[in-house]
């Protein structure tokens, strides 16, 4: 099935939405290595700045797939693993003092909610996309 007409136009302004801001966030890793190497250490990440530079590189790669329909399975598929573990890992709510649940809280289900896009993204891949570069394993 290809997503063309309307559909593949909408599709085209939810792949930038959604996968722009991925890329984005992603960037943030490389320019902000060091606060963000504080925090996976703080969370009790082993290898904290590999962790966030890989990191970095998957939603960098990952958000610049969904953009562009290269790969987009595989890209979408990573951006999914990367949220769900994001989430169990860096904000676990339950486990911090009551004064900064709420804040872990929401990163927790805003990177749930994330995962279910990019999850979502990861099943439409399958399909062809209009104004993509249409590079796929499948």
């Amino acid at each position: 099935m290809a997503v063309t007409g309307f559909e593949g136009i909408v599709l085209l302004v939810a792949r930038v939405l959604f996968g722009g801001v991925i890329a984005f966030t992603g960037l943030n890793h490389f320019l902000d290595a060091e606060g963000m190497t504080g925090y996976a250490r703080h969370k009790g990440l082993p290898a904290a700045r590999l962790s966030v530079l890989g990191s970095g590189a998957v939603l960098v790669l990952g958000g610049i797939a969904i953009v562009t329909g290269v790969l987009p399975v595989l890209g979408a598929a990573a951006v999914t693993v990367f949220l769900v573990v994001a989430a169990l890992t860096m904000h676990d709510f339950w486990a911090v003092p009551e004064e900064q649940q709420q804040n872990e809280m929401t990163q927790f289900l805003k990177n749930v909610s994330l995962a279910g896009s990019a999850l979502a993204l990861s099943i439409l891949g399958l399909s062809n996309w209009a104004f993509s570069l249409g590079i796929r394993f499948f």
